[in-house]
């Protein structure tokens, strides 16, 4: 599964869902729901925190900046989603060292946060640090998936880790059949599916060489199945949406840094569920980008 670091008073349990292991929220309790948006979700992607960072550096900032504000919401969020790349280049202990701590004031705040693995990371280094995280029983070896849920959404994590520091990913046979065993069993609501790399489909062709190989045997699992609404990527360290066949494509800003400072900006997503579809608003690190503030309203299939 990917890494889950729950709010200590949630109520949460595991059950067994054909292959693999599913993490649920079981609902909240009355004086939670005062403090929660239970149709706000936080997305963060590329951290990409490394160990020898200065506290008062740009790219620690940038996530330190992030974590303080939604320690400070009078309602929390449902959950804050961090899609991949956590680490700086290739995985190292003092990366992941580093990251815990930036991130810890987010489980003190009882703020449900889930972390999935992207290229620049080492499944067993990142272990290694955070031990009690390690699946006992993975649904696919290797490889690190499960289900969020929320009010208004399922969440899909899925694990599209090929190989620390190639930049082409992959999900591979058994995960897509995981993966259709698990949206067959969660039809009820609007499914987004949340993986690092990005589609070769639909957007900019410029960043197919390192996206997803196997793209289109993905699609082909996704469209036939309605409840399939989006899916959302880092990766690239942009910011956009396209859409393939009815399911959105939407590419969220990287936190770290970007390739090109003329095009792009560092920051993060904020999307706010309805059953009909979702308004995105992205947030920057720099307070006057044009960027800072603007919403986008996408409507589901």
């Amino acid at each position: 599964m990917p890494v889950h670091l729950p709010a200590q008073n949630r109520r949460q349990f595991l059950f067994t869902l054909g292959a693999g292991f599913v993490t649920c929220s079981t609902g909240l309790l009355a004086a939670e729901q005062k403090t929660q948006q239970s149709d706000i979700v936080y997305l963060l992607n590329d951290t990409h925190i490394g160990e020898k960072h200065p506290p008062k550096s740009p790219i620690p900032t940038h996530l330190r900046e992030i974590v303080t504000e939604l320690v400070e919401l009078p309602q929390k969020p449902a959950c804050v989603l961090i899609n991949g790349d956590l680490a700086l280049r290739d995985g190292q202990p003092g990366d992941y060292r580093h990251f815990a701590s930036l991130i810890q004031p987010l489980q003190e705040a009882k703020i449900d946060t889930h972390l999935t693995l992207g290229n620049h990371d080492e499944r067993d280094v990142f272990y290694e640090v955070m031990q009690e995280q390690r699946p006992s029983a993975p649904p696919v070896k290797s490889r690190h998936i499960s289900v969020v849920q929320t009010k208004f959404a399922n969440f899909f994590l899925l694990d599209s880790l090929h190989k620390t520091m190639v930049t082409q990913g992959t999900l591979g046979k058994e995960q897509r059949s995981w993966l259709a065993n698990a949206l067959d069993a969660h039809a009820d609501k609007p499914a987004i599916i949340v993986t690092h790399h990005n589609p070769r489909l639909g957007g900019d062709p410029v960043h197919f060489p390192g996206g997803l190989t196997d793209s289109e045997e993905l699609w082909e699992l996704l469209v036939s199945r309605p409840q399939v609404k989006a899916y959302i990527h880092g990766h690239i360290h942009d910011r956009g949406n396209a859409q393939h066949k009815g399911i959105h494509i939407l590419n969220t800003p990287a936190t770290s840094y970007v390739a090109n400072p003329d095009h792009s900006t560092t920051g993060w997503t904020i999307a706010q569920l309805t059953p009909t579809g979702v308004t995105l608003t992205t947030r920057t690190n720099i307070e006057d980008h044009a960027w800072n503030r603007q919403t986008k309203t996408l409507t589901w299939r």
